[in-house]
């Protein structure tokens, strides 16, 4: 596929592209961000796709799942950050989460300083520290477990 007939395909689907990700991520400068994190997704894999007729439903898929990624770190940063990022950094709060932190065992502490603090993937935390997917889940599971514990 040529630059230009890439280039006619995504802008014949902008508006949908637009409509999708407004309707899951609801803030335009987040969708326009990841409008354009599937547009360059798709521009480096476009060998990846078999059907050119399926160009519009496989970027808008391309876009999905950017979405998606955006929402889940969304979620992962709201959860720690909600305590850790406050107006005063010397606020109580603050010095809560930081001594619920530093309690926390090392293995657990370092899964969440790089999934959360760090913005790491699952994946990237699992290469990081050469450990399986299903332990980082885990220690991840049981750090917001003890975290929670600690905090309340």
């Amino acid at each position: 596929m040529t630059k230009e007939m890439f280039t006619e395909l995504v802008l014949k689907s902008e508006q949908t592209l637009y409509r999708v990700s407004m309707s899951m991520l609801k803030n335009e400068s987040d969708c326009e961000d990841a409008v354009q994190t599937a547009i360059l997704a798709a521009y480096e894999k476009q060998d990846t796709l078999k059907n050119e007729a399926f160009f519009k439903t496989w970027l808008v898929r391309i876009l999905i799942n950017v979405c998606n990624k955006q929402l889940n770190a969304k979620k992962r940063f709201v959860d720690i950050q909600d305590y850790i990022e406050t107006a005063d950094p010397s606020s109580e709060i603050n010095l809560d989460v930081k001594m619920a932190l530093e309690r926390l065992p090392l293995k657990q502490r370092e899964v969440i300083v790089l999934y959360y603090m760090e913005e790491f993937s699952v994946k990237e935390i699992k290469d990081i520290l050469h450990i399986p997917e299903g332990t980082v889940k885990s220690r991840l599971s049981k750090a917001r477990e003890l975290l929670k514990i600690s905090l309340q």
